[in-house]
């Protein structure tokens, strides 16, 4: 009859002490007394058995350093005289010192940091920042009076580049480094050793089984010593008792968690030392080359040179978008690209690309995403004798999704009025692709499609302005100017008109005229975004997935095996389990363990197993019948 069982707590029964030794009492719910605690001894947690006697063999299950708590004097006693204040200062200082650097880099800091840098970020994404949008802060600060000087001293119109973040940011890094070193030390140093010893007592563990055999002690291990390499644990005999260990990747996927996030922290400051953004629309059979003065705007890190941008060029051959005209999503386009002949450096074979929404040209480390499109309608203006001072496609900005768009026409040189005077002419131009038609009041699209465009105009005329060095957005025509009058009909009014493709609205006096041609064209909006390191970002990013769920779903733990000859020339075999933290499974490994050992040291039959309760397994001290 088997006397096999296998405990999962030492709480169920009282266990035997040393001979010699009284039993612990009970309690009067029959369970065993607490042992008190040894004065300047730390008292038993649940993670490691109350006993002094498993040494080495509960130790070292976790690399984790030692936290200390807010500490004391360092400096002792302090001798009398110069000398001895000195080295009580000295021991002061490096006390308090090595005690803030264990809390720098102990965990529970790390994690805070950790939340205090996701939790600083939160204003970069909710406030206009002058590194992204600097006419949003300019208009944010004229719309708050309150808010924006206290803003401006806490640095949250840069949150990115403010002080206190980049102290969170560095103090993140050195905590992490310091966590680190350390922990690696340790665990190269526990892959290089064999697992600790046996414990004496085996009966204390968590998970234990026993039972008694007639196989010699020597070849019960050996059988151990095959089931746990069989099951990929690091065994060796020690003793009496064979050693095994399993479950490293637990900690390696810790270390790996803790390097991945100083790869991707390395990763994301450098990206945003050296990164460039930069936005360019670009008429259909215009081209861009990638150089500073290309860009209609431009965004670049703080270690940003010239030199670092990526040598290309290409043309805008063609932009096409159809729309659904149909339906819940009527108006939603369909197809949205834009086809690029493009060549990398200065002398680079030319290639064809069609670049879609989230389908970027990548040239290098520079990406060329499409983000935006419209219209630019092609306009003829001429001056009083007819002559053509401008003959250009205007792109116009959007102003709602059916592509309701608003523009700015101006002739900077190069036009007379009909007495010969040199003068600036602007045009304020509002363009809809699709019109409600006239008498319906309203001169908003009604479809992005070019199904019906119409172009409405209101001249003006005198100076626009940029001989005065003051900069202007191209797009919007600045008509507070004092210096830019606006033309006249017959009643006195501004002179406005609806232009359909091929109409042409005459200046008053002789002033000329501007010509609304059939040809119309689109343009597209491009961003290109060279940010380095983005490819150890992600590398860097899963592997601190791996290295979590490593952590989290590996157990690490230790099993015993001995075999030892008893009193009466029987081999009594004890398989014994200790895990970092509680779980399920460990005693269910331990069970599996046995059943294979047992396969090859059955239990032993004697005379005591013709007694009337030998069907009852015997459980060992501290173990719990299963």
């Amino acid at each position: 009859m088997s006397k096999t069982t296998t405990g999962t707590s030492a709480e169920d029964t009282p266990p035997a002490g040393p001979p010699g030794e009284p039993a612990p009492a009970a309690t009067p719910s029959g369970e065993p007394a607490p042992a008190k605690t040894p004065p300047g001894e730390a008292a038993p947690t649940a993670e490691t058995p109350a006993d002094d006697d498993l040494g080495a063999a509960g130790s070292q299950l976790s690399t984790a350093p030692t936290e200390t708590s807010v500490p004391g004097s360092f400096g002792g006693n302090r001798a009398p005289g110069l000398a001895g204040r000195l080295a009580w200062t000295g021991r002061e200082v490096f006390g308090w010192v090595r005690w803030f650097w264990r809390q720098l880099t102990s965990m529970r800091v790390a994690l805070l940091l950790l939340f205090l840098l996701s939790l600083g970020a939160i204003p970069g994404s909710l406030i206009p920042q002058t590194g992204t949008d600097a006419m949003k802060v300019d208009a944010f600060r004229q719309a708050h009076t309150t808010l924006a000087p206290l803003y401006d001293k806490l640095g949250l119109f840069h949150v990115y580049s403010s002080p206190w973040f980049s102290a969170i940011y560095i103090l993140l890094f050195v905590s992490l480094i310091g966590c680190i070193v350390p922990r690696t030390w340790q665990f190269t140093g526990q892959l290089r050793s064999r697992p600790p010893g046996a414990p004496k007592r085996l009966t204390r563990l968590p998970a234990y089984a026993v039972w008694r055999t007639d196989a010699a002690p020597e070849e019960v291990r050996e059988a151990a010593l095959q089931a746990l390499k069989q099951r990929r644990f690091r065994a060796h005999t020690a003793g009496d008792a064979v050693a095994a260990e399993k479950g490293y990747l637990r900690e390696a996927g810790n270390l790996l968690f803790h390097i991945a996030l100083i790869v991707m922290l390395i990763a994301f400051g450098w990206g945003q030392l050296y990164k460039t953004e930069g936005d360019k629309l670009i008429v259909e059979g215009d081209g861009f080359s990638n150089t500073l003065t290309q860009y209609d705007d431009f965004k670049s890190g703080n270690l940003f040179d010239d030199d670092d941008l990526v040598p290309f060029s290409f043309d805008l051959k063609k932009f096409t978008a159809t729309y659904e005209r149909n339906g819940p999503n009527k108006g939603t386009p369909r197809t949205f690209e834009a086809a690029l002949d493009y060549s990398e450096g200065a002398d680079g074979e030319v290639r064809h690309r069609t670049v879609k929404v989230n389908e970027p040209l990548e040239i290098g480390d520079a990406k060329v995403y499409l983000v935006s499109h419209g219209y630019a309608p092609t306009v003829t203006v001429r001056d009083g004798k007819g002559n053509v001072v401008l003959r250009q496609a205007v792109p116009m900005l959007p102003l709602d999704a059916n592509e309701t768009s608003q523009g700015a026409i101006k002739v900077f040189d190069g036009y007379r009025d009909a007495q010969g005077k040199k003068e600036q002419l602007g045009f304020s131009a509002f363009f809809v692709p699709t019109f409600a038609g006239a008498g319906k009041g309203t001169m908003f699209s009604q479809f992005p499609a070019l199904d019906f465009p119409v172009l409405a105009l209101g001249g003006y005329h005198g100076d626009l302005g940029v001989d005065a060095g003051t900069p202007q957005n191209v797009y919007q025509l600045d008509t507070k100017n004092p210096n830019l009058k606006p033309f006249k009909d017959a009643k006195g009014d501004i002179l406005k008109s609806r232009l359909l493709p091929g109409e042409t609205m005459t200046l008053p006096n002789g002033a000329g005229s501007i010509t609304f041609e059939k040809d119309i064209q689109e343009w597209a909006g491009f961003q290109i975004v060279q940010q380095p390191a983005t490819g150890w970002a992600l590398t860097g990013a899963l592997a601190a997935i791996a290295g979590l769920a490593g952590s989290l779903f590996i157990q690490r733990r230790r099993v015993w095996v001995r075999a030892v000859r008893g009193a009466d020339g029987v081999t009594v075999v004890e398989v014994a389990g200790l895990g970092r933290s509680e779980s399920a499974k460990l005693p269910e490994e331990i069970g599996a363990l046995a059943a294979l050992v047992h396969d090859k040291a059955p239990t032993h039959t004697d005379a005591d197993a013709d007694r009337p309760d030998a069907d009852t397994p015997v459980p060992a001290e501290g173990a719990e019948t299963q």
